[in-house]
């Protein structure tokens, strides 16, 4: 990853398959987002690192550099700090990954060529933190997208920090020391299930006593992993895949029960009923080592 500081901010060098209008266009699909803003191709976010908490604002230069600017004085003055901001984003928007192979796939695939094409330049997204990734895994769970929103922004700004700058609140996601503490009737104002609420906790639990870390995950193979979240009270295989692809960064991650891959397929297929599991299965057999690639992009026909 080659980056350099300037005055206030940081730039970093930007792969070839990068379009910043197709990421834009993936962050800006739900108006109700909490954890960003995004105005004028500016996206506004406060970034986590341990206790240091950054405000940036990230611009896209002719789709060659990243420009990550501090805000409200926040730039750490330390350069391992800096290296940890180029680090998030890496990981927020997988700038290290090579999509030669995927594109080079993708031409050949009946769903994916269109796709491929009209996104070109698509990262998967990620969610760096753990934490973050398996509570927005549970409040997805079975109800509809616009919904899942409004119960994260209820949860964040029940539990969460924030930073004030020029009269707006930029939002930190509730750490899951803090949520450790809770019990399912201090979450009753925010409108999920009970269940939900014990399974958050339950995570909260298992992260602050260390039984749970992304750190001992990543040293896991794939289906170890997949074990290991699937196990936790709460986790099913579409959560785990879900959380394998958008924050462990496994590019086998398959959430092949998901919803939107089902809607996906059925209107790029011109279907009058939902794909079978037997048939996506078969329509992905061409999609090896880059099932979670092709997921983020048939899930992007949708809207």
């Amino acid at each position: 990853m080659i980056w350099h500081e300037v005055k206030n901010g940081i730039v970093i060098t930007l792969p070839e398959q990068f379009n910043m209008n197709a990421n834009l266009g993936y962050l800006s699909r739900e108006q109700n987002e909490c954890m960003y803003e995004i105005e004028n191709d500016s996206i506004t976010k406060v970034i986590t690192i341990g206790e240091i908490r950054s405000l940036v604002q990230i611009n896209v230069i002719n789709n060659k550099q990243m420009l990550v600017q501090f805000l409200n004085e926040s730039k750490p003055i330390e350069r391992w700090k800096c290296e940890e901001i180029v680090k998030f984003m890496d990981e927020w928007f997988d700038l290290n990954n090579d999509l030669t192979p995927f594109y080079e796939m993708a031409k050949a695939d009946p769903l994916l060529k269109v796709p491929a094409r009209n996104f070109y330049g698509l990262r998967v997204i990620g969610i760096p933190d753990l934490f973050e990734a398996l509570c927005w895994g549970v409040l997805g769970q079975q109800i509809n997208l616009a919904f899942a929103y409004i119960l994260k922004r209820q949860f964040v700004e029940k539990f969460g920090d924030f930073i004030e700058w020029n009269g707006n609140k930029y939002w930190v996601f509730p750490s899951y020391e803090r949520i450790a503490q809770l019990t399912p009737s201090d979450l009753a104002d925010i409108k999920m299930t009970v269940k939900k609420s014990e399974y958050i906790i339950g995570i909260a639990k298992l992260m602050a006593s260390e039984e749970l870390s992304k750190e001992k995950l990543m040293k896991m193979d794939f289906k170890d992993a997949e074990k290991s979240l699937i196990k936790i009270r709460g986790i099913g295989p579409w959560t785990a895949n879900y959380v394998l692809m958008r924050c462990l960064r496994f590019q086998t991650a398959f959430p092949i029960d998901d919803v939107g891959l089902i809607n996906s397929i059925k209107l790029l297929q011109n279907m009058n009923r939902k794909p079978t599991k037997d048939e996506i299965t078969e329509l992905s057999i061409p999609w090896k080592n880059w099932e979670s690639y092709a997921t983020f992009y048939l899930w992007r026909v949708l809207y």
